[in-house]
């Protein structure tokens, strides 16, 4: 770690507990997890906290493999992880289109209580199925369609999300689906006449200074390798998006897509804490604050605002509670924000590098939310 942010910190960090969640994120990295080999080859852990970041370390290697079988790397061919290091944020991206909804449903451009078929005419046969219920993924759509696999080109497969029936009737299941995220894509994109990658970069990642924080591919040199997708023909990939329905999509979908920093996310986490302020101006106002931080479901344990996950120990660990928001992505990628203690644990890592059966790293991820936790106290 860069002793840097170890001494320049708010009085009452705890330093040492600091050093055991970071421990602890280096350790999976070498001692054999359920598959029998690391749970991940790198990662970048960094902690917010009264304005700083307070701790920040990389670990590991970007790129170790050389298929997915796990052929290491010869020496001088792997890729350190470094502070900078950009990831595939995988359905983090969800967060940043949601943050665009929440927006322009503060702006009065779009309503939640209204029919999704409204908007989008050719949401065919769910004409029960509102805006606030894609949001929240109780509309009823199936959790995912193979997209890349089985339809032709990019308006087919937009289509079939469209046209694809319910699995249960609006409002009385809670379905994590990609699809619900797709469509609010494409209702967004309906009502503004801009497309998703404009919205996000002029709304969010602009106004905040996420410079590197953009959508579907990025300098494969500085990113995080993930996972040889031979199944799609792909193999090794490296600075284009791991979704295989979001590649075949072009790169911009509403689920995944997006690229990003562990201090391009702390950007975004500070201003969750300053009440949707930044330096300039406000990305929220009190309405589309309270949209993106307060549940919505009033179910226990599943917690869920309009943009983000609320109350999640099992990989918030005991940074989680009432007022603690966050996402997770398939990639290997967390953020978790306690909003009232004023602190964020972020963890980004390449654990489907370079295949995704190594098992879940929400343990780990709960172990650096922890150690964030105990270390600021209160």
């Amino acid at each position: 770690m860069d002793d840097s942010y170890l001494t320049a910190r708010p009085a009452g960090v705890d330093d040492h507990v600091l050093r055991l969640g970071l421990d602890a994120v280096r350790r999976v990295q070498v001692e054999p997890g359920p598959a029998g080999v690391p749970l991940l080859p790198g990662a970048v852990a960094l902690a917010l906290y009264g304005n700083r970041v307070v701790a920040r370390e990389a670990s590991g290697w970007a790129l170790a493999y050389a298929d997915r079988d796990g052929t290491p790397l010869a020496a001088e061919q792997r890729v350190p992880m470094t502070p900078e290091t950009v990831f595939d944020i995988a359905s983090i991206t969800k967060v940043f289109t949601a943050l665009v909804l929440a927006q322009l449903v503060e702006e009065g451009a779009v309503e939640l209580g209204r029919p999704v078929v409204s908007y989008l005419p050719e949401f065919v046969d769910k004409d029960a199925v509102t805006v606030e219920q894609l949001a929240l993924h109780t509309s009823g759509l199936p959790w995912w369609l193979p997209l890349w696999r089985d339809w032709p080109d990019r308006n087919a497969r937009l289509a079939a999300v469209l046209r694809c029936p319910l699995e249960a009737p609006a409002g009385t299941r809670y379905t994590y689906s990609d699809l619900n995220l797709i469509t609010v894509q494409l209702l967004l994109e309906h009502v503004t006449g801009q497309t998703l990658d404009l919205l996000v970069q002029q709304r969010i990642s602009g106004p905040l200074g996420m410079c590197r924080t953009t959508f579907g591919r990025a300098d494969a040199t500085r990113c995080a390798a993930t996972e040889d997708e031979h199944d799609a023909g792909r193999g090794m990939v490296r600075g284009e998006v791991h979704d295989e329905n979001a590649w075949s999509l072009g790169g911009v979908s509403g689920h995944a897509g997006l690229f990003s920093t562990a201090d391009d996310l702390a950007r975004l986490a500070q201003c969750l804490i300053d009440d949707g302020r930044y330096d300039g101006g406000r990305l929220l106002g009190e309405c589309g604050l309270s949209l993106a931080t307060t549940d919505r479901r009033g179910v226990p344990g599943e917690g869920r605002s309009l943009v983000l996950d609320i109350d999640r120990p099992a990989w918030m660990g005991a940074l989680s509670g009432p007022r603690t928001v966050g996402h997770t992505g398939f990639t290997g990628t967390s953020l978790a924000v306690d909003l009232d203690r004023g602190a964020a644990a972020i963890l980004l890592t390449n654990r489907v590098h370079p295949s995704r059966e190594r098992g879940s790293i929400h343990p780990v991820r709960a172990a650096w939310a922890t150690a964030v936790a105990d270390a600021i106290g209160g």
